[in-house]
């Protein structure tokens, strides 16, 4: 069940065409959830992907699943690394600044707006997003997007069509390792 939801919702990240993915999973034993993850971690390792628990919450886990690779590159913008220091993280510690993550998604109802550099989302959206609250944007897709809408249509379409491959191809049985990309 966790694979499968790993495909359904993190085929870019699976596929390295993004930074990071989010799934919300259902969970009736949190033990078994841990097991899953850790073997699931076990298996990707290898290839450059990593799921770590945001948080738990009423029998869902909100899973991130990312390449540690790209993060540490993608925290390293100076944009995204000026923004995300401003509210306490240490962008050059890519595993403190999923801990922090993790600790300011736990205690919030609604997700952080610094997620979206966690999520390879461009620094110009993020931080307009930051700006304006979420409002008046120029485009609605995986993320708001407030900077370049061309390369934000072209990586929303990129992202759609691996979603369509992989969740077909993982239908005709082909594992979640022969899908992940190593990176």
């Amino acid at each position: 069940m966790c694979e499968q939801m790993l495909v359904e919702h993190c085929s870019p990240t699976l596929a390295g065409l993004k930074t990071g993915s989010l799934v919300l999973i259902r969970y009736r034993d949190s033990s078994e959830l841990t097991a899953d993850l850790r073997d699931i971690n076990r298996r990707l390792r290898p290839k450059g992907l990593r799921t770590v628990p945001l948080r738990y919450r009423n029998g869902t886990a909100l899973i991130y699943a990312y390449r540690p690779s790209r993060l540490a590159k993608d925290l390293k913008d100076a944009a995204a690394a000026g923004a995300l220091r401003a509210l306490g993280y240490d962008a050059g510690d890519p595993e403190g600044a999923v801990a922090q993550l993790s600790r300011r998604v736990k205690l919030s109802e609604s997700f952080p707006h610094e997620i979206g550099f966690f999520l390879g989302y461009p620094p110009d959206d993020v931080l307009g997003f930051m700006r304006s609250g979420g409002g008046s944007c120029k485009l609605t897709g995986y993320w708001k997007v407030y900077g370049d809408v061309e390369s934000a249509l072209e990586s929303f379409r990129r992202y759609r069509k691996c979603s369509e491959v992989y969740n077909s191809c993982y239908r005709l049985g082909r594992s979640i390792e022969q899908l992940t990309v190593s990176c």
